[in-house]
């Protein structure tokens, strides 16, 4: 048993002025052991919990799962390292300028990346939601870890930054189901008869066969307009991403009903009322 004490204790050299024996080499290797291990550990995990999140390609997920493994193995390395008394603090300050440098040229990757961590574990927008960014509807066809990609309406993809999606609002119009609801604003002459108007109103929305038969349509009186009474018809559908036809299709059948129904459909008009002197002179020039 001395022997062994006396062996572990045996100094093999010294690093800046620190005595290193042979019991700190046998920590330090058995902790840069475990380390390449737990690294390992971790990319494999990484790699499973990734597949079952996100849908990512295997060079994406591969990429990001080697990011995680050299992140463990370079801090085990470190504890290694620092457990043989090196003093990683003046490596650190050599290497500060370049470390802020490469710092900020790394800021929008890295904002993006850990955006599209949030994206990923939080799971507030996968692949087929349907978001409304910067004003425009899109549908998600890729969540990766830096960007998502997205496709319009009219068929154009855009690559959104992940820090935008989390740093701003967006509107997720399938967080938790697909009913979206479409409206028609339309305006009736103030001589029209208001019971007649509703009826045909809620009569065809009851009639289109593509609108969410489980919601009731809604029919709506909305306000007395300088020119109008305004009603406001809706309707449930079950993809937003269609709505712009489902817009259009709802208008005609609107339109088509009142007209139908001989329903006057306002348009902004304006009465103009002269005085009696000027009545006059208009109907006689002549006279002043």
């Amino acid at each position: 048993m001395n022997v062994l004490q006396e062996f572990l204790r045996y100094q093999l050299f010294s690093i800046t002025g620190s005595p290193v024996n042979v019991a700190t080499v046998a920590i330090a290797i058995l902790i840069a052991i475990f380390s390449f291990w737990l690294a390992q550990f971790a990319e494999k995990s990484t790699i499973r919990v990734l597949r079952r999140k996100v849908d990512e390609e295997d060079g994406s997920i591969g990429a990001s799962a080697r990011l995680v493994y050299f992140g463990v193995l370079s801090i085990g390395i470190a504890i290694a390292v620092q457990t043989l008394g090196i003093n990683l603090t003046a490596l650190f300050t050599a290497g500060a300028v370049f470390a802020i440098a490469f710092g900020f040229a790394m800021q929008n990757i890295t904002q993006n990346f850990v955006s599209g961590l949030i994206l990923l574990f939080e799971r507030t927008i996968k692949p087929g939601d349907i978001l409304e960014v910067e004003g425009r509807m899109v549908k998600v066809t890729k969540l990766g870890l830096r960007a998502t990609v997205t496709r319009t309406w009219d068929a154009d993809n855009l690559i959104i930054p992940n820090s935008l999606l989390v740093a701003s609002t967006v509107k997720n119009f399938t967080l938790t189901d697909k009913l979206h609801r479409i409206r028609s604003l339309v305006g009736v002459s103030y001589d029209s008869d208001m019971a007649l108007v509703r009826q045909v109103l809620q009569k065809v929305c009851a009639e289109q066969m593509w609108r969410d038969q489980t919601l009731a349509p809604v029919v709506l009186m909305r306000e007395f307009g300088s020119s109008s009474v305004d009603f406001d018809v809706s309707v449930w559908v079950n993809d937003p991403f269609t709505r712009s036809q489902a817009q259009s299709k709802l208008n005609e059948a609107v339109w088509f009903a009142l007209r139908a129904a001989g329903v006057t459909i306002a348009y902004p008009q304006m009465d103009l009322h002269l005085d009696a002197t000027v009545v006059e002179a208009i109907r006689a020039p002549g006279k002043e």
